[in-house]
């Protein structure tokens, strides 16, 4: 059974910091893509991040600067690091997973909220 469990999210005030988790399991972690989407309400869900099975890394261009994505193997997580954080980064975000033939899985969200 593929589970992906996020936490980190919370509330934080503009120009404040979180950092993500995402806990793999039921799957190959080395042999997937890993990334990062959010929500907002009313909103499409978005890319924010991507690590691709290699390490290289892709970032949506509001997440440039900010944000950094990374994977522990050792530990079959994901994480992203969320410095200077502003009220348009509030949404739910969601970790993703695509396996070597394509096959996506998906968190069940993490709300981030930031405001004063």
């Amino acid at each position: 059974q593929v589970q992906l469990v996020e936490s980190g999210g919370g509330l934080v005030q503009p120009g404040g910091s979180l950092r993500l988790s995402c806990a793999a399991s039921g799957i190959t972690f080395t042999s997937s893509a890993m990334a990062w989407y959010r929500q907002a309400p009313g909103k499409e869900r978005d890319l924010v991040a991507r690590i691709a099975r290699g390490g290289g890394t892709d970032y949506a261009d509001s997440a440039k600067g900010r944000f950094t994505i990374s994977r522990d193997s050792a530990k079959n997580t994901v994480y992203l690091q969320m410095n200077s954080l502003k009220p348009e980064d509030t949404a739910v975000y969601f970790c993703n997973a695509v396996l070597v033939f394509g096959t996506a899985f998906w968190g069940q969200g993490t709300q981030v909220t930031v405001s004063s």
